[in-house]
């Protein structure tokens, strides 16, 4: 089979990674007789300096016309003065949108040889953990009506949180589907105690659950789920939640694994294109350094190959070279907190896992 791939290398340490996973990608078509065809675009601070736009139209058209996207990082300092509609993290919103994704999946996934990596008790994570986040992608309070204006107290801002039924209804079958293939348990996150959003969200959840009387439902408050992620990430199996609480809720479940640098995300819509992202920055002060940890981008193209492609046994390759890697030791800067030992660099990584495949 033949995929056409759209690379948004964005800016820091997006180019290194995001060349790493390719590298893999290369590895497993070579192997599995797939061939992968790479077309560049700009996005974020480097579009902005090439072309005065963090999301140029050039790079729409060509994500629109691939059968999938591979992006790295953007931002940084050299553009946090800008305007926010000039931001390289506007080209991110824009993107999503105009591809129409509205679920992002980021799985969170504690790997037994780093249990020692994480800052959790030992006895919380002695059974380790391995839970999926369902995280509503274009609504919310990052797209709704915002600006200033003059206020009680003065001039104020605002930034307004909507959500229609349809939004509710399409991200929460997807994560009733995401419990049916996993172990049927889920748990919706919201501020119902507050807000007239999670109002809405819990009832529309409510009344889906009916749909699949085989999976475990339940609520829970945003604030509770911070601190039950926590206390035992392991009662946790697919979670749903809106744009901010998935944005934040998804940044702790990443930390408690080990390292930000572990983990994938995919971003989907209605059609099979999606697009496949590590969750960390751009961390500019590594940029250029090949200090990079590549695993996320490495996981975030199996996860290209499993839902865009339909390819598992080709995903499940690259994850079990992962595994293998980690299993034997091998560490980038960001992992060796705990093991000790010399860093790999970010290339030495890409290789150590290339072996593996």
């Amino acid at each position: 089979m033949k995929y056409s791939i759209a690379l948004l290398k964005g800016d820091g340490i997006g180019p290194e990674i995001v060349d790493s996973a390719v590298e893999v990608l290369k590895k497993v078509g070579a192997k599995y007789g797939h061939e992968f065809e790479f077309t560049p675009y700009l996005i974020g601070g480097c579009a902005i300096d090439a072309t005065g736009e963090p999301l140029p139209e050039e790079t729409v058209k060509g994500c629109l016309a691939s059968d999938s996207v591979l992006l790295g990082a953007v931002g940084g300092p050299k553009w946090d003065n800008l305007p926010g509609g000039k931001r390289p993290e506007k080209a991110l919103l824009g993107i999503r949108s105009a591809l129409g994704l509205f679920t992002n999946l980021r799985p969170a996934k504690l790997y037994p040889a780093l249990k020692n990596a994480s800052p959790l008790r030992a006895d919380i994570v002695a059974g380790g953990f391995e839970l999926m986040i369902v995280r509503e992608l274009t609504g919310g309070i990052y797209f709704g009506e915002r600006g200033r204006r003059e206020g009680k107290y003065g001039p104020e801002a605002f930034d307004t949180e909507a959500y229609s039924r349809m939004e509710i209804e399409r991200i929460g079958r997807v994560a009733f589907e995401t419990a049916m293939k996993r172990n049927r348990k889920l748990v919706s996150i919201d501020k119902a105690n507050v807000l007239e959003t999670s109002r809405l969200w819990r009832e529309i959840m409510h009344e889906m659950s009916k749909e699949y009387s085989e999976v475990e439902y339940s609520d829970m408050l945003v604030d509770n789920a911070a601190m039950q992620l926590v206390r035992n990430p392991g009662q946790f199996d697919v979670i749903v939640t809106s744009n901010m609480f998935g944005d934040i809720l998804s940044d702790e479940a990443s930390q408690i694994t080990g390292s930000i640098g572990m983990l994938a995300s995919a971003s989907l819509g209605s059609t099979k294109r999606g697009m496949y992202e590590p969750i960390h920055g751009s961390a500019p002060d590594i940029a250029g350094q090949n200090k990079a940890n590549p695993i996320a981008t490495v996981l975030s193209a199996a996860m290209m190959l499993r839902y865009s492609f339909d390819l598992k046994e080709e995903a499940d390759c690259i994850e079990k070279a992962v595994d293998a890697v980690l299993e034997k030791g091998f560490r980038t800067a960001d992992l060796l907190g705990t093991s000790g030992g010399n860093a790999l660099s970010c290339t030495e990584m890409t290789e150590k896992i290339l072996e593996n495949i």
